[in-house]
């Protein structure tokens, strides 16, 4: 991971930063293939703290697991009050995993992120994200044995914990107290 900011080297290739001033050049945290990605630390629920604070290490991107080790590494973060993290575990799995898998991993991730949002106090999108989720994992193509996924219980969950969360006042809700049992792991 690479941080730079300013245009110390006096290449064009900065983004403008919008919040910088006029004029002054701000370049993005790049990873080691160039990509942009952010080298800010990062709390349990994903959220970015200042530079040179102590955060939760990230998990590398783009792992490849098998299913059940998809499952199993999901369910610690979910039950460590870590869904942020959770869902970049689901989302290696749909980005890698055979496309008629796609709609299952993509909703757990939807859910996974539903739940960060909601304990992180953003009642409004957390329920949305909850719902879509329970929507694709509704709607996705059976897969065999679902590798022990309790679909029909993450989907109701989801519903529940959305329309808790919208009626709820707005609170955050305890990412590790609210985790769902994703099935026998």
């Amino acid at each position: 991971m690479n941080r730079t900011t300013g245009d110390q080297d006096g290449g064009g290739d900065g983004v403008s930063g919008g919040s910088g001033g006029a004029g002054k050049a701000t370049r993005r945290d790049r990873d080691q293939e160039g990509r942009a990605r952010s080298a800010r630390p990062r709390d349990g629920l994903g959220r970015p703290l200042p530079y040179g604070a102590e955060g939760v290490p990230r998990l590398p991107e783009g792992v490849l697991r098998a299913p059940g080790e998809t499952v199993r590494e999901a369910q610690r973060l979910l039950d460590a009050g870590m869904p942020f993290h959770a869902h970049e575990v689901f989302e290696d799995a749909w980005k890698s995993g055979p496309a008629a898998e796609r709609d299952l991993w993509q909703g757990l991730a939807q859910l996974a992120v539903g739940l960060t949002h909601a304990a992180r106090g953003n009642a409004s999108g957390g329920a949305r994200l909850l719902r879509r989720g329970a929507d694709r994992l509704a709607g996705a193509r059976p897969v065999p044995g679902a590798y022990g996924i309790d679909v029909g219980g993450l989907v109701a969950w989801a519903r529940e914990l959305a329309d808790r969360t919208e009626s709820g006042g707005g609170g955050p809700v305890d990412a590790a107290a609210e985790a769902p049992r994703l099935g026998p792991v």
